[in-house]
């Protein structure tokens, strides 16, 4: 089983915090996570609330050069509005190059 199937699973069946336990494990492998990963891990961060850790992956994805497509930069403004950080989340809204409408 894959790390991204691990993590997407944790948190489809609500075990948010066991994703960012299994996420920080991954790192510590020595797993890079991807933009997949990344992705699963704001859904966590937003609905725990938990925006010190959202902002830790947000920065990963930039220090990383990770593509922020549609998805993944919909998932960091969703992780924002959820924290409450309603300014980084329009900011971040500001910064994509391509936006739907979920955007």
């Amino acid at each position: 089983i894959s790390w991204n199937a691990m993590i997407a699973g944790y948190i489809q069946h609500g075990y948010c915090e066991e994703a960012l336990k299994l996420f920080q494990q991954m790192q510590e492998n020595g797993v890079n996570p991807d933009k997949v990963t990344c992705t699963s891990i704001l859904v966590a961060c937003a609905t725990l609330t938990a925006v010190v850790h959202g902002k830790l992956v947000h920065a990963y994805i930039s220090d990383r050069g990770i593509k922020l497509d549609v998805e993944l930069g919909n998932a960091v403004i969703n992780m924002y509005g959820k924290c409450g950080s309603v300014s980084d989340a329009h900011r971040m809204f500001d910064e994509m190059p391509e936006r739907n409408v979920v955007s």
